[in-house]
């Protein structure tokens, strides 16, 4: 019998396998996990691998330095960073494993992570999008694009129409209109609602909490500071108990799934991501991408992305009108435009002054000039 034929029928024979154990036809999915640099040390890694075998839910393949476990495992030996990271690509351009879980990997402008948290007050879990890499250099529009990446992610995990809010960092308001943009142009986004009195897609802080919305949209840094601040909390912070991981890498075009965990991360975690990937594996989260990006550019994705890139303007001196008594306030502009947006009211003879206000920027202006400034600024493009 030919080395060909065995092959053949070793495939058969792992599709039966496959099938029996979970109902599906097809080949098990096998998922990569790089074993080197944990600030933990190997054990971790010892015990995710541990959980993820006794599972049986995928085949685990692990790539680094030999040590006394590798050899339960299909296993790829593998140095220093550049040669493990060398040999994850490899694998995964060759079809042997179809997603992995690294502690590093050198994303291209475009590409990032969404992390995914369990939210303490209800044990909700909620997709921070995004925690490493970047989808673009301008903030608000890699913003925009998080909001694609997340509600990617979301449904390649099984949820069919995700709620999407927008954490209140600086940026939100622009960001919202982006998105609101999109979809009055045919764009499906299911806004999330925050849980707080005065509502809204802007999320604080309790609705994190909470778990207010499926997809948590927020710029890469503070989406990472999330992740670290929701996985080791209870830890004392050098050792990440509660979580996911960073999440997949999800991008324009980009062709493979990597989800990152931190050198922080403990066994716990490490073995969530590798769920993590093996379930956005399963769920063509590629595809799944390829078709958010096409419909949000056929809603006009691209025209919304140069609305968002700095303008160079002159500085225009615009004096104030006569100082009034301020009471009624203005909400729903980003604290970028807060200033401009009190000149285009000076502009118009209507006084008014910048504030914060407990949900953010404000501008304060006359009870009797409120309805008028409301026009004002929305005309201008600031609310």
């Amino acid at each position: 019998m030919s080395d060909q034929v065995k092959a053949t029928i070793k495939e058969v024979f792992e599709d039966i396998a496959t099938a029996l154990e979970t109902g599906e036809m097809g080949r098990r999915i096998k998922i990569g996990l790089t074993i080197n640099g944990s600030e933990n040390g190997f054990e971790v890694m010892k015990e995710a691998a541990r959980i993820i075998r006794n599972e049986h839910l995928f085949d685990l393949v692990l790539i680094g330095e030999k040590q006394d476990f590798t050899d339960d495992f299909e296993f790829y030996e593998a140095t220093c960073e550049k040669d493990v990271t060398d040999k994850l690509d490899a694998l995964i351009e060759d079809g042997t494993i179809q997603g992995a879980v690294t502690l590093h990997h050198p994303f291209p402008i475009g590409v990032s992570t969404v992390g995914r948290v369990i939210a303490p007050a209800f044990g909700k879990e909620i997709f921070i999008a995004t925690t490493t890499g970047t989808t673009a250099t301008v903030r608000n529009e890699a913003m925009v694009l998080n909001a694609i990446n997340g509600i990617a992610a979301a449904k390649a995990c099984g949820i069919s129409h995700p709620t999407v809010g927008i954490l209140n960092v600086d940026g939100a308001n622009a960001v919202e209109r982006a998105l609101r943009q999109l979809f009055e142009k045919g764009y499906d986004i299911n806004f999330a609602e925050s849980a707080r009195s005065d509502g809204g897609v802007i999320l604080r802080g309790n609705d994190l909490i909470m778990g207010s919305a499926d997809v948590v949209v927020c710029d890469t840094l503070t989406g990472n500071i999330l992740m670290k601040l929701f996985g080791a909390s209870q830890s004392g912070g050098n050792y990440e108990t509660s979580g996911y991981g960073y999440g997949p890498s999800i991008g324009d075009g980009y062709d493979r799934v990597i989800n990152i965990v931190s050198r922080a991360s403990g066994a716990p975690v490490i073995a969530n991501a590798l769920r993590y990937c093996y379930q956005v594996a399963k769920g063509n989260v590629l595809e799944v991408a390829k078709k958010e990006y096409a419909e949000a550019k056929a809603a006009g994705l691209e025209e919304v992305r140069e609305s968002l890139q700095p303008k160079a303007t002159a500085v225009e001196e615009v004096k104030a009108p006569a100082k009034e008594v301020v009471t009624a306030s203005l909400s729903g502009i980003d604290v970028l435009d807060l200033e401009e947006a009190v000149k285009a009211l000076w502009k118009e003879g209507i006084y008014a002054e910048s504030g914060m206000g407990c949900s953010g920027p404000v501008i304060l202006v006359s009870d009797a000039n409120e309805e008028k400034a409301k026009e004002v600024v929305k005309a201008a493009g600031f609310m």
